[in-house]
């Protein structure tokens, strides 16, 4: 698991918003998830108290899985859920090294297969229910930036999925050898309700794509929704950031907490 150098100097400034989550009644701390040919690392938070908790995925941003995804995970173990987040590029490199955006892409993100990305997740999805902690027949996703587009993928992927919800995920352009479909390529197949939180002023996802990515959905029958935020930008949830908006992210979590619920989560 990478350490969360890099959380901290992004955070330096912008300490006086970042939310943390204590881990009083939960059980929370780093775990390994057996995968084919070795193991991934994962943040694991769930609640302490006896029983087997609803499932919650949750996908990283392009800075990997640290501080702020960990609070995530925690913040879901607050109301009930059993929530883990893989290191889901961790066999590509430690992004915790770097702090230029062009690199941590070129040199990481951009080298991970989407195959590999559904398999691990699947098999977060079998170290659950393997736990004995967990309801493994109710399950849930939700990602953020380059996780919000894993959301759209892997609720194309695994159908079995109760719902996910995609924090601005790029819905077009990164298309390549090793991940083969664009969300909008995906929409009118995809079975599963996934619900987009999209930011009014967003440099990475145009108002076209998500009108365009809204029409497709309309014709999977899935139920899925978009939502945008206007006047607010990518990353509005990211609170160690300078684009969080806390009235947007009160808001969003609120809807993501609902559609979870709403299907089954």
């Amino acid at each position: 698991m990478q350490s969360d150098d890099g959380f901290a100097q992004a955070a330096q400034a912008l300490l006086a918003q970042v939310i943390t989550t204590d881990t009083a009644g939960l059980t929370a701390g780093e775990v390994s998830i057996a995968v084919a040919g070795g193991h991934v690392a994962a943040y694991r938070a769930m609640p302490a108290r006896p029983g087997r908790h609803p499932v919650v995925l949750v996908v990283q941003e392009i800075f990997g899985v640290h501080e702020h995804i960990r609070d995530v995970c925690r913040r879901l173990a607050q109301l009930g859920y059993f929530a883990i987040a893989p290191d889901l590029y961790g066999r590509q490199g430690d992004v915790s090294t770097m702090s230029d955006i062009p690199e941590i892409f070129s040199r990481v993100v951009l080298q991970v297969p989407d195959a590999q990305v559904c398999a691990d997740l699947d098999a977060a999805i079998a170290f659950a229910r393997d736990s004995g902690h967990a309801d493994a027949e109710r399950v849930g996703l939700v990602g953020f930036c380059w996780g919000g587009r894993i959301a759209w993928v892997y609720a194309a992927h695994n159908p079995k999925l109760q719902a996910a919800v995609s924090y601005y995920g790029l819905l077009e352009g990164m298309t390549s050898e090793i991940r083969p479909n664009d969300p909008l390529d995906l929409a009118e197949s995809i079975r599963v309700p996934v619900l987009g939180l999209h930011a009014g002023h967003d440099d990475f996802v145009q108002p076209a794509a998500i009108d365009q990515m809204r029409a497709g959905l309309v014709k999977s029958g899935s139920g899925s929704q978009m939502v945008v935020f206007p006047n607010v930008n990518h990353g509005f949830n990211a609170d160690y950031r300078p684009t969080y908006d806390k009235t947007a992210a009160t808001y969003a979590w609120k809807l993501a907490h609902d559609w979870l619920k709403d299907h089954g989560v």
